[in-house]
């Protein structure tokens, strides 16, 4: 009986151990990341992590299977959800979004991407989100970058008095997202 005891002991302090080590290393595999903008009053954060390409097919159809099917659920990043807070009303794709803070996520598509704001926070990002809590969802259009970009990338470009590009990078494909504020 104290053999099998032990071995239920083991099995659960190895299993533990297993979890915790996937846990604290998660990170280095596709590291967070935060972005900052910042126009007078008007403060814009996004936090995510960053995976890599690592040779794989990024985004495609089903049949390529691709790490992004065409049309399926994505987090826009890796590990927790991606979170977007702003302190001021903005316009997206010139819709208006209430200041505060969302859940990004997106469904790529071969020419157009829907890119959705979604008030359930907190949740791990490989979770699908509940589409009730979907504040806005937009579409748009993604462009083939001149470089590819090996780790996934949010970026925030200025584009005018205040407005801005928050643009989505990662393999050969560029979405930016119009803001203004």
């Amino acid at each position: 009986m104290r053999y099998i005891i032990f071995g239920i002991v083991l099995l659960v302090v190895i299993a533990g151990g297993y979890i915790a080590y996937t846990f604290i290393t998660t990170k280095n595999h596709s590291p967070a990341d935060t972005v900052i903008f910042q126009d007078r009053d008007f403060l814009l954060t996004i936090d995510y992590c960053r995976p890599y390409k690592k040779g794989r097919l990024i985004f495609g159809n089903d049949s390529e299977k691709p790490l992004l099917p065409y049309g399926k659920y994505w987090r826009t990043g890796a590990n927790e959800a991606t979170e977007i807070d702003f302190n001021q009303d903005i316009q997206v794709a010139g819709k208006l979004l209430e200041a505060g803070r969302y859940r990004l996520y997106t469904y790529p598509g071969k020419e157009e991407w829907v890119v959705v704001f979604n008030s359930g926070l907190g949740k791990w990002g490989y979770s699908e989100p509940d589409d009730a809590m979907d504040v806005l969802r937009i579409n748009v259009s993604s462009q083939e970058a001149d470089t590819v970009c090996e780790q996934f990338l949010i970026s925030i470009e200025p584009v005018g008095t205040d407005a801005m590009e928050v643009n989505l990078s990662w393999d050969n494909v560029l979405v930016p997202i119009a803001i203004s504020y």
